[in-house]
This record gives structure tokens, sequence and C-alpha cells, in this order.
């Protein structure tokens, strides 16, 4: 029964976003508050959000002073150099575009978190998407896969989590990976061509008038057959239906991303913010300290050196507080949906139930089967319910036909592009809240090219014998 009741629990949530009935947060606090009075327990309600509100606390705190950090560093112009290149690059070209998206998504997840990535990947892209007009969430998509197949590097997670359940070398897990993860991240990037084509197609060609002004005030981007003159910022959804992005009333002010004019620039204190940020990002690596400590600091840091006086410092958080309040309100929300999976049990008894369907045929081809498998498991469970209460299992189960953990190991990473578009992941609501795109427009729209990813990394796995 629990195991009936969680699928549907998860279904009716899927559904409810992705219809738009139901806002994400109200879905991902109404739905299981309901479901766990269904399954008799809610005289336990309490306990269970109580539990997972702590359990996501920290992840909570890190995103708020985060973004409160990368926000700061995109008024002082820390960006600025690296979004200019990505326009260079890109020529106005909205082919270029998507792939210099999934490209800039991959290097800067090597740091090893997904809301770095899509803090800094978003800021860097969503004004040249805005202003030429580009669906956005081609953008949330492409970055979500790219950071999914490099989130497996192993200070990402995925991989140390495997090493860990199953007493293995994290090098031992990933460096054979890494010919099947490069498939599959070529993979992405030939996704990226076709959906930049796609958007060439629906947008016509388009062009920057003075590429040495790239990043001016003043640039001027011109359709196709269109008079020449400088292009506004759309206030309707881009591309519309399933492709469309959440055209809010913040637009315009970040569209002012690269105005070399805007009063909270701070060239003098260049080198520092980068220094500042370099620091930040190696202890991150390095995990001096925990990463929602070394954020705060950061943050504190970074307020205190570019905005001495104080009214500026309000001004400063008051201006990424909706940024703030929507992520951590997410993620809290999202701690009640996993309190009640984990602690009515209905979690458990769905991978019960998942591994027990597997046939007794299919027992030497057990690493295939959690390749397989990795793809539901970790959309609908967090890292650390599929590789320390799943993974176990199924490596014993493997074990009684001759497959080696290490084999297990790698299969089991096979998910992880999915896996970063679940709504189980806060890093996502980072991702959709700065772009302003519905979460349900983004999984309608991402998890049929995810799951290809994944299946391309799995049989390139096979073919290189690794999994």
């Amino acid at each position: 029964m629990l195991t009936i009741l969680g699928f549907a629990m998860i279904a009716t949530f899927l559904v409810l976003i992705m219809t738009k009935k139901m806002s994400p947060i109200a879905a991902l606090v109404l739905i299981p508050a309901l479901f766990c009075v269904a399954v008799g327990k809610g005289a336990h309600l309490g306990d269970y959000v109580i539990d997972g509100v702590s359990s996501l606390a920290p992840t909570a705190a890190m995103l708020m002073f985060a973004i409160v950090y990368f926000g700061v560093m995109i008024d002082v112009g820390l960006f600025d150099p690296v979004v200019r290149a990505i326009l260079r690059f890109c020529k106005a070209d909205p082919m270029r575009v998507v792939v210099g998206t999934a490209v800039l998504a991959a290097i800067v997840s090597l740091d090893g978190d997904g809301s770095t990535t899509f803090m800094i990947t978003v800021s860097a892209m969503y004004p040249l998407y805005k202003r030429l007009g580009m669906s956005l969430v081609v953008m949330t998509g492409v970055a979500a896969m790219a950071n999914g197949v490099m989130n497996t590097v192993p200070w990402g997670g995925p991989t140390a989590r495997a090493a860990t359940a199953l007493k293995l070398d994290a090098a031992d897990i990933f460096v054979p990976m890494i010919p099947a993860l490069l498939v599959g991240l070529l993979g992405v990037l030939g996704l990226a061509y076709v959906l930049g084509l796609r958007e060439r197609r629906r947008l016509g060609a388009l062009r920057i008038e003075d590429e040495e002004s790239v990043g001016a005030k003043d640039a001027v981007l011109v359709g196709a057959g269109a008079a020449a003159g400088p292009a506004r910022p759309r206030k309707r959804p881009v591309g519309g239906g399933a492709d469309g992005g959440d055209g809010g009333d913040g637009d315009e002010d970040l569209l002012k991303g690269l105005d070399p004019d805007r009063p909270t620039l701070r060239p003098r204190l260049y080198w520092f913010n980068a220094l500042l940020t370099g620091v930040l990002l190696t202890a991150m690596i390095l995990e001096l300290l925990p990463i929602p400590v070394l954020f705060l600091l950061g943050a504190a840091l970074a307020l205190s050196v570019n905005y001495p006086r104080l009214p500026d410092q309000k001004a400063r958080i008051a201006a990424h507080a909706d940024n703030v309040l929507n992520v951590s309100g997410m993620v809290f929300a999202a701690a009640v949906f996993t309190g009640v999976l984990q602690g009515t049990g209905m979690v458990d008894h769905m991978a019960g139930w998942l591994v027990d369907t597997v046939p007794e045929g299919l027992g030497p081809h057990m690493a295939l089967v959690t390749g397989v498998l990795s793809l539901p498991l970790t959309y609908f469970m967090s890292n650390d319910g599929f590789y320390f209460g799943v993974l176990p299992v199924l490596a014993e189960a493997g074990a009684a036909h001759g497959v080696t953990p290490l084999e297990m190991a790698r299969a089991s990473l096979v998910g992880q592009p999915l896996h970063m578009s679940s709504p189980l992941v806060p890093a996502v609501y980072v991702l959709v809240g700065m772009a302003r795109v519905e979460f349900g427009d983004h999984t309608r729209f991402v998890v049929k090219w995810a799951a290809l990813t994944c299946l391309l990394i799995l049989a390139a796995g096979i073919l290189f014998g690794t999994i």
C-alpha cells in the first residue's frame, strides 16, 4: 500500500505542477501533507516536516548566502568580461548561444556545486537570451543536463556517495567512466547544437552590428528582414508553450547587467573580487569549511568591502531578496515532501518494490539493471537515499551473480543528468528561479532529453566495458 501511495503522491505532484494547477511551493507542501493523512500517519506530520527541514536547513542557508554573494559579484561587474567574451563567440547566433550555454555550464560545474553553476550560467546568459528573444527553457534544460554529466566528478557528490556506500575508492569508480561521461557531454553539446538550430530557424538570422561594442549599453540587435533598431525586451513568455519562459517585471533590470555605467560597479576592486571568488571556490573544493559557512563569510566580506556604507549594503540585499525568498522558500517546501516520503517509509517501500521486480534471469546483468533503475530512482529520491539505501541492496544482488561492486557503482552514476532536474534537488530551484521559468515548463521540456542523455552514457559505458 505504501508503495502505491508513494508513486501516487509523486505522480500527483508532477501532474499538478506540469499542468500549472498548483504552484510548486503549494504542491510540495499540500500534496505530501494530504498523503501523510491518507496513510494514517497525520499525527506524525509535524515530526516528519521538522526532520525534513533540519536535513535541508544547511542547504537553504548555503543557497541564501550564495545568491547574495554571486548577486553582489554580478553587481560589481566581476562576470562582465565573461559575458562579453561569450557574446563575441555567440555573435547573436542562437545556435552558438545554446552551445555556449552548455560549454559554460560544463566548465563552471567543475567546482562540484550545482547551485553555483546555475547562478553563474544564468547570470551570464540570461541577458543574451532575453535580448535575442530565445526560449529560456532551452537555457535551463541545457544547463541542467551539462551540470548533471559533470556532477559525477569525485568531489561533486554522487561518486563519493557510491564509493562510501560500497567501500570503494572514488578514483576507481570515476576514472574508467571518463570516456562514457565524455560521450554523454558530447551528446549534450550535440543536443545544444540541434536546439540552437531550431531557435535559429524560429527567430531568423540575427547579428550584432558593431562587434567591438559587445556589451555596451547601446548594442543593437537586428532580426532578419526587420528594420534596423534597438531590440526591445519581450514581456510575453518567450517561445510559447513548453518552450516558454516567464517574463517577470524584473526582466528589464536584469537586462542592464552589462550597463558599463551602472552605479553598482566597482572596477577598482575587480581583482579583489576575482581573488575572493577564487579563494572561496578553492576552499569549497578542498572542504576547508562547510559550504554554508564559506558563503556566509564570503557574502559578508563582499558586502563590507564593496559597499562599506550601510545604506548601500541594505540596497544590495534588498535587490536580491526576491531570488533569496523564492529559492529558500522552495527548499523548505521541498523539505515537507522529502520528510513525508522518508518518514512514512514510502521511499523504502518504493525502492524495495523496484528491486524485487527485477527478474531472476537478469541477475548477471545487474549493472545494466542498476543503470536503468538509476534514472527513476535518482529522480524520485535524494542521492543520499539512492546511494546509501538502494545501491547496497542492488550491489548485493549483483554480487550473487558475479557482478563486481565497481561495475555497480559506475552504473549508479548514469542517472545524474536526469537527477539534476528532480523536484527534490534544491539547485534546480535556483536555476528556474533566476531564469524566471516555470518549474513545470522546465520539467516538461527537459525530462525526455535528460533521459536520452542518461541512456547514451549507459550505452557508452557498456561499449567501453566499464559497466
